[in-house]
């Protein structure tokens, strides 16, 4: 046989074991019945197309330890609904892997089927409580990003004193977040759905409240007020770019067009309140030095 066929066997064995390994775990975890068996019939057919490819290879391949600890860790941190989702694409690559092999080994044809069905047995569980917040989530942060960034951009060019911003920043964004909790309480009970008011309004004071706590971090770091604000402003780009991939990964949205939309308001918000700040400075002769 082929060496690089052999090589791409080998690679495909060995996410085949490592995916067993994955799934058999997820399904131990799992406390919906339903969702369990069909965790542990996927584990199943991953073990079996392990030894499947076991006969071509001729090698007892162990599984990649490092991506099942990180993959568990992230179904921990992140839910389930985000890493099956990973674990999804990864068996669309799976797939794809298979269609190459296919003109050199035909039974291959039945594992690809196999695989398709894994995937349309996964899209079918997808339904954690947790995204059922993802709007609150949504609301704490892109809010708290707009307006603290700018609050921030306008602090800085007004007083141009680290302590001052700190300050100001954080009673205006725990202001803020007290605010916004107690909208989204309001909101989320004259809707009538099925998300608990006060755990909506929780989520949403907390995501406020961490990313304030963030953005103003460099300016305690700091004593540079202008070095202050653009490290705020490169966090504020990470925390987007963290949580719209995450968003667009567990609710199969558009990673790019969020991102840039979400990035082009914080600066423009930002460079609008910057210039504000700098013409008040100006106009009422303020000088704090």
């Amino acid at each position: 046989m082929d060496k690089k066929l052999i090589m791409i066997l080998e690679k495909v064995q060995k996410n085949e074991i490592t995916e067993y390994f994955v799934y058999k775990k997820l399904s131990e975890w799992e406390r919906d019945e339903r969702n369990k068996k069909i965790f542990l019939e996927i584990a199943e057919d991953e073990l079996k197309h392990f030894n499947q490819l076991k006969n071509y290879t001729k090698k007892d391949l162990k599984p990649d330890k490092i991506k099942i600890f990180l993959t568990l860790f992230l179904t921990k941190i992140l839910g389930f609904t985000f890493t099956t989702k990973l674990m999804e694409r990864g068996e669309d690559r799976a797939i794809e892997g298979y269609r190459d092999l296919l003109s050199s080994l035909p039974n291959i044809n039945k594992i690809i089927e196999e695989e398709k069905t894994h995937e349309q047995k996964l899209l079918e569980i997808l339904d954690e409580e947790r995204l059922h917040y993802v709007g609150s989530i949504v609301l704490g942060l892109s809010d708290a990003l707009v307006e603290l960034t700018g609050t921030l951009a306008g602090l800085t060019f007004a007083f141009q004193n680290n302590k001052l911003i700190s300050l100001s920043g954080l009673v205006t964004g725990i202001s803020a977040a007290l605010s916004m909790a107690g909208s989204e309480y309001l909101s989320t009970k004259a809707e009538g759905s099925e998300r608990n008011p006060l755990k909506a309004a929780i989520i949403t004071g907390i995501t406020y409240i961490i990313t304030v706590i963030i953005l103003i971090f460099p300016y305690l770091l700091t004593p540079n007020y202008a070095l202050s604000l653009v490290l705020a402003l490169v966090s504020s780009i990470l925390l987007v770019l963290i949580f719209n991939y995450y968003i667009s990964v567990a609710k199969d949205l558009d990673f790019k067009k969020r991102f840039v939309e979400m990035s082009i308001i914080i600066f423009s918000v930002s460079f609008i309140s910057f210039a504000i700040g700098l013409i008040i400075k100006r106009v009422l002769g303020i000088n704090l030095d």
